[in-house]
């Protein structure tokens, strides 16, 4: 059975850093492509947004333009864990953070693309965690 688990949301205030981590089990972590995706309820009809994706590999990476140049995503699969660095936090980056795992091996982006890992509709991804929040004030 394949566990995901968010950790290290929080509050902080404009302008400040979080890191977010993602832990996974029941799979091989390092075979997998992964993504950061982030949906805040409390705005209407504000859809889920793909963030930041990366391939299996690490060779490609997306992030949405809503947060290039303050987030940067990483990868650690000898420790089983996936990065989101967050810098220079806005108030409307507040939201529930969710990590989001492929579950087709060793895709490496989906039709070569990270940018489709993070946007694409049709790719759906199986495994996600409980998401950590992450408030921004101002």
């Amino acid at each position: 059975q394949v566990q995901v688990v968010e950790s290290g949301g929080g509050l902080v205030q404009e302008g400040g850093s979080l890191r977010l981590s993602c832990t996974a089990s029941g799979l091989i972590f390092g075979d997998f492509d992964m993504g950061w995706f982030r949906q805040d309820p409390g705005k209407e009809g504000k859809e889920r947004e793909g963030i930041s994706c990366i391939t299996w590999t690490g060779r490609l990476t997306y992030y949405s333009d809503s947060v290039k140049g303050r987030f940067t995503i990483s990868r650690d699969n000898a420790k089983n864990t996936l990065y989101l660095q967050m810098n220079n936090l806005r108030p409307e980056d507040t939201a529930m953070y969710y990590c989001a795992i492929d579950s087709t091996r060793r895709r490496d982006g989906y039709y070569g693309s990270a940018r489709a890992m993070c946007v694409d509709p049709d790719l759906k991804y199986d495994y996600w965690g409980q998401g950590t929040q992450v408030t921004v004030s101002s």
